[in-house]
């Protein structure tokens, strides 16, 4: 289908589907399901061919898929401050992961005068919950539920194992602000509390951030799932199969139990990563992509981007123009039947443009600054600095694979773009707290990893 075709047939089924005799008249919940350090090529529907992912799968199927979906930094903490607001996350100082909650600057937490996702939503009436991973802010007073959340399940810091239960660390496993016993393999463990909420909200329109911590470090899989894949060899690759097949089935759970409850129809879903793959730990793959997490080549910042909503998008789309994830944010709360505006947001709706009512693209230009490292992507072209400090240039649309530089040929579109980031950059604050991560190292000469 050619892109006349996919806007005619669209907006049709978004028409006729809005008017439908019967159709819910409810405001749609939203779920929104996070991933971590999960590749671009781990997933069925972008070359996933050793570990099954029907269930995330099913998201692209019966919505849209992203080819070109991208996060605002190559790492968890910044990527999380982004879509959890909407707006660059370098404009108010969150521009580097803090480290454990022991060596954390005292400064680190999202910062108390932005928005929430969880606080628009509640404005609109919506009950808000989230499960998992949250990794902006270790202080009370940046914990979830002093952030616009009702409920929370999860931990606070950017990394927990998968095997064991709560303790009287900072990062223990808490329900609501106290810590909980818990045994359950902790992927299994997201799930069940994401389905036990939707089934006491039911009711009434919901808010589910579900950020799962799969498949981040540690390497960590119970014996259910390694017994699948019993015929890989590589440990390492078997147990990173093991643990997405865990993040599969869980979201599986929670679209089997929108079913059950007959809120599938009328539920948004996103599912989108938070980085690109960090290949030398636990194997996942970002091909045909090159770099990994930790870098602004495009291995570090396109990831699994997807986005479901029956009855309103056509099932089985795909939408080739660049989108990131701080669209989530004004996506869900314009469904919710908010205004953003004038909240000087940096992300766009969503809708009107995977359904047609908008053609061209939805962002001029999206950027990175992430330390020593910046990028910009202006329709086809990008241009970026990796810590080596060169100019790089490449067309994505003739190399995704970012392995022909063209900056010494294409002079004057590397200043159009480099006049257009640092434009850009006049804009943003200084970092709230030095960085507390190490990035991998790479540049020109940085080969693809598997």
């Amino acid at each position: 289908m050619n892109r006349r075709e996919f806007i005619k047939t669209s907006a049709s089924f978004i028409g006729a589907s809005a008017l439908a005799p019967g159709a819910a008249q409810r405001k749609p919940n939203v779920i929104f399901i996070a991933s971590d350090d999960h590749g671009y090529a781990e997933i069925g529907v972008q070359g996933c061919k050793d570990v099954p992912t029907p269930n995330i799968d099913s998201i692209a199927r019966s919505g849209v898929r992203f080819t070109d979906g991208y996060v605002s930094c190559p790492v968890c903490s910044p990527t999380r401050a982004g879509w959890t607001t909407g707006r660059y996350q370098q404009r108010f100082g969150h521009e580097f992961n803090p480290g454990p909650a022991e060596e954390a600057d005292r400064h680190f937490g999202l910062p108390l005068t932005e928005v929430t996702l969880a606080n628009r939503m509640k404005q609109l009436g919506y009950s808000t919950g989230m499960v998992g991973k949250w990794h902006l802010g270790y202080r009370p007073e940046f914990h979830p539920l002093k952030r616009g959340f009702d409920e929370y399940f999860g931990f606070l810091g950017g990394a927990h194992p998968y095997l064991l239960g709560a303790g009287p660390r900072p990062d223990a496993i808490l329900r609501g602000a106290e810590p909980a016993k818990e045994s359950e393999y902790l992927t299994d463990a997201f799930a069940r509390e994401a389905v036990a909420y939707i089934d006491r909200r039911r009711k009434d329109p919901f808010f589910l951030y579900l950020a799962f911590n799969a498949v981040h470090n540690p390497a960590q899989a119970t014996e259910k799932y390694l017994a699948r894949f019993s015929s890989i060899q590589d440990q390492r690759r078997r147990t990173f199969a093991a643990m997405l097949s865990a993040l599969d089935d869980s979201v599986g759970r929670v679209l089997s139990k929108l079913r059950e409850t007959g809120l599938e129809d009328n539920t948004l879903i996103f599912f989108v990563g938070d980085n690109g793959g960090p290949t030398p730990n636990t194997t996942s793959r970002n091909d045909p992509l090159r770099g990994y997490k930790g870098q602004v080549l495009e291995g570090g910042i396109r990831v699994p981007f997807l986005m479901q909503w029956k009855g309103r998008l056509r099932a089985g789309s795909v939408y080739r123009q660049p989108v990131i994830a701080l669209d989530v944010l004004p996506t869900a709360v314009t469904a919710g039947g908010g205004d953003v505006s004038k909240a000087g947001l940096d992300g766009v709706d969503l809708l009107p443009y995977v359904t047609g009512q908008k053609q061209g693209s939805p962002h001029q230009a999206l950027y990175w600054r992430f330390g020593p490292q910046s990028a910009i992507r202006k329709g086809d072209w990008k241009t970026l600095r990796l810590p080596d400090g060169a100019a790089q240039l490449y067309n994505l649309a003739e190399d995704v694979g970012e392995s022909r530089d063209l900056a010494t040929t294409q002079p004057a579109r590397l200043k159009e773009l480099q006049t257009d980031y640092d434009a850009w950059n006049r804009q943003l604050a200084a970092p709230r707290w030095s960085r507390n991560d190490r990035p991998a190292k790479g540049g020109k000469k940085a080969r693809r990893r598997r």
